[in-house]
């Protein structure tokens, strides 16, 4: 593959190291993410996804190995240049959407921009473009408080797109909805990835959802098998 938007090569994880009760979650754990591809991270519930996810978008580090993204190696960076770049390059969404919930649905993704330096009339802009593309441009005014789990949740990718990143990260981002509100939110999902071009890596436990992505890998026993 060339050119990819995220490179995880050998990365390995402990817990406790050094300790009676030491853990290794990631055994030299290798993966690719080209561009523009949507790959599933199908593991159960303690087999280490969200630590997997969490190095590939710097906020966590690793024991081993190296991550890079766009091109750049952040092994070694200073953690400004790990934070600059995971602001700009990298949107996350967790399984619970995590507004803000004293601002509205505008304001909550017009926030990351300005915390980029984006113009307050441009963010608002784009913000009010994100939410008509996944058909809330109705609820730009409501609090979180106000909208409805799946509503929330579509709020939460745009908040995710805000700075038009590189790549995507979600974790388990349907889990927390019903089976019917799952598949409306992920197919908001995955309309707003392909129309952006965007690169992502979801976890999910739907292999139905995993089936609808580009491809599936799954973490096994701390590395990445092919499915």
């Amino acid at each position: 593959m060339s050119d990819p938007v995220l490179r995880l090569s050998g990365i390995e994880k402990f817990y406790n190291r050094g300790k009676p009760n030491e853990v290794q979650v990631l055994r030299g754990a290798e993966l690719q993410v080209g561009r523009g591809e949507v790959v599933a991270l199908v593991a159960p519930s303690g087999a280490g996804k969200s630590t997997l996810l969490h190095i590939a978008g710097l906020l966590d580090t690793a024991d081993a190995g190296e991550v890079a993204i766009a091109g750049e190696v952040l092994g070694g960076k200073s953690d400004r240049r790990r934070t600059i770049v995971r602001r700009q390059e990298v949107g996350f969404v967790y399984q619970f959407h995590h507004l803000l919930p004293e601002f509205t649905a505008l304001e909550n993704i017009t926030l990351p921009q300005l915390a980029n330096g984006v113009p307050p009339k441009e963010a608002a802009a784009r913000a009010r473009q994100l939410l008509a593309s996944v058909e809330l441009e109705g609820r730009a005014a409501h609090r979180p408080a106000a909208m409805s789990g799946g509503e929330q949740q579509r709020v939460a990718f745009c908040r995710a797109m805000a700075n038009a990143p590189k790549l995507l990260l979600a974790d388990e981002p349907t889990g927390n909805l019903d089976p019917a509100t799952s598949d409306r939110v992920f197919g908001a999902l995955m309309t707003l990835v392909r129309e952006t071009g965007l690169s992502a890596l979801i976890a999910t436990h739907n292999l139905e959802l995993a089936g609808r992505m580009d491809r599936q890998v799954e973490l096994r026993e701390g590395r990445l098998v092919a499915l």
